[in-house]
């Protein structure tokens, strides 16, 4: 079993005068619907919140850990924001360009500007901010892994409420993920209008409406 994530980066930064280090994670960018979402979250340097022994990546926790665990990083934390691209701007500019807006939308609204960045696998040229891309950074740096958290809780609660506006497409259960459940309800009722017409499956259904 993988070790859990750390302050190792974190404090290599910290122990060179980097004292607010930001990390970034993104969710999002495999569905078929919904927009891609990004965190970043800035901790306390040398932060020692008792709920940092259950942080994960976002992805190996239950729904009610993480939603546990986003409350207290919101309330914890020195800032986070969070960055949005829409599945219509995806369409548009592809899922990568989209992911680094997304995280550079989250830093812009960080009400305290970071020394440094962490940010999970993607660098993101367009931030002027010293940063290091980590790959599979939400498994090794608890400053990604928050952001992590926050970003999958809040999109999460946007699928739900997408759940509610488009019944038939599961979007409550699979969060527009390509599930049988979801693949098959774009074969019989066709794209919604927060699907992505750029990815393969959706494309495929166009012309079922």
């Amino acid at each position: 079993m993988r070790e859990p994530p750390t302050f190792a980066y974190e404090e290599n930064l910290w122990a060179q005068g980097a004292e607010l280090v930001a990390g970034v994670d993104e969710v999002g960018r495999g569905p078929l619907a919904g927009p891609v979402m990004a965190a970043a979250v800035l901790l306390p340097a040398r932060a020692r919140f008792p709920w940092l022994a259950r942080v994960r990546d976002s992805k190996v926790l239950s729904p009610a850990r993480r939603e546990e665990l986003a409350e207290r990083i919101r309330a914890d934390a020195t800032a986070f924001a969070l960055g949005t691209v829409p599945h219509h701007l995806v369409d548009t500019i592809g899922v990568v360009e989209a992911t680094r807006r997304a995280m550079l939308a989250a830093l812009a609204e960080l009400s305290a500007t970071p020394d440094f960045v962490l940010i999970d696998a993607l660098r993101v040229p367009q931030c002027t901010l010293p940063q290091h891309p980590i790959i599979h950074g939400d498994a090794f740096s608890l400053s990604i892994a928050c952001a992590s958290i926050v970003a999958k809780v809040a999109r999460d609660r946007l699928m739900l409420e997408a759940g509610r506006r488009f019944a038939g497409y599961g979007f409550a259960r699979n969060k527009g993920y390509a599930t049988r459940e979801h693949l098959d309800a774009l074969t019989r009722l066709g794209p919604c209008p927060i699907h992505r017409r750029t990815f393969a499956p959706v494309r495929a259904c166009l012309g079922c409406q």
